[in-house]
């Protein structure tokens, strides 16, 4: 049988298990994929704890995951998009893909470009729909200077390249680890922690244009005091002082669609951007790669192989 990870009851990394299950069946507009590579995210660490259960309850037992890349082994009714031995890149609202086989919508799916590895193909989707949801919010355009909070993270570090596309100058916030990979990437490093205001203002010289929190800890206060207007400063994390300065909150709700998808996929295929994986652990090992994401300091994503 199958394998697929699931939790029984809210809590800590040790809830997680991985289990035999049935293989699931297609449906009408549904696809199902053998999966080469499924990444992991914040966000599930959090439903698996029950920090969001007002928002996104779970029902036990619960899967997890959204981001998938892999092979097509068959269709449901009504569709016409793909076949199997299609390989894709997508995501599944079902807390489903951190597992061998998942059904997904077939309009959540995009084929997958050569160029783009398993390993990145598979942490693509949250990441990359939520990092193209804050450059759109905030208006990234040609000359602006952007500053990114979190820019060495999965978020933090495709929206840093997508703004620097657009033009802008970026300055990414991060620890000093990676600010050489930022360098490499056309991206200002600045380091974060005490003192950051005044870094951030003699590396600028003047108010920032833009925005981007991807980590939370007070840089929505940060940006308002450095002087950007509230309708360019976008968080996906820090809803009450979102809510405090009437900022954005725009984020993977917003991108997740096949067709941003594709253009990520392209941008990757094309060398215009980059998602580092900072490790691929196989699927018994979801324990130790929720340990390593939830311990932080990561560059770029973590990943798991069936």
């Amino acid at each position: 049988m199958p394998r697929a990870v699931r939790f029984d009851e809210y809590g800590d990394i040790d809830v997680l298990r991985v289990v035999d299950v049935p293989r699931p069946e297609p449906g009408p507009g549904q696809v199902l994929v053998e999966v080469k590579a499924a990444g992991i995210n914040p966000g599930e660490a959090s439903i698996r704890k029950g920090l969001l259960d007002a928002q996104w309850p779970a029902s036990f037992p619960s899967g997890q995951g959204s981001d998938l890349a892999g092979v097509v082994t068959g269709t449901g009714p009504d569709v016409t998009d793909f076949a199997p031995g299609d390989e894709v890149i997508g995501f599944t609202d079902a807390r489903a893909s951190q597992a061998e086989y998942v059904v997904v919508e077939a309009a959540n799916l995009t084929p997958r470009p050569s160029g783009v590895s398993w390993e990145v193909a598979g942490g693509l989707a949250v990441v990359g729909s939520t990092a193209w949801a804050c450059v759109e919010a905030v208006g990234v355009a040609m000359g602006d200077t952007v500053v990114v909070a979190g820019a060495a993270g999965g978020v933090g570090t495709v929206a840093s390249q997508l703004a620097r596309n657009a033009g802008a100058t970026v300055l990414g916030l991060a620890g000093p680890a990676h600010h050489d990979w930022l360098a490499e990437h056309g991206i200002v490093p600045v380091a974060h922690g005490v003192g950051v205001a005044d870094r951030l203002r003699a590396v600028a010289g003047r108010a920032p244009d833009a925005f981007i929190d991807t980590h939370g800890d007070g840089y929505v206060r940060l940006a308002v005091e450095l002087g950007v207007s509230p309708d360019r400063i976008n968080t996906i994390i820090d809803f009450d002082a979102a809510g405090q300065y009437g900022v954005k909150t725009d984020g993977n709700a917003v991108g997740a669609r096949a067709d941003v998808l594709a253009r990520l996929a392209a941008l990757l295929h094309d060398g215009e951007l980059e998602l580092p994986v900072a490790r691929a652990y196989q699927l018994e090992e979801v324990k130790d790669a929720y340990r390593d994401l939830e311990g932080g300091h990561t560059l770029g994503k973590i990943v798991l192989v069936p």
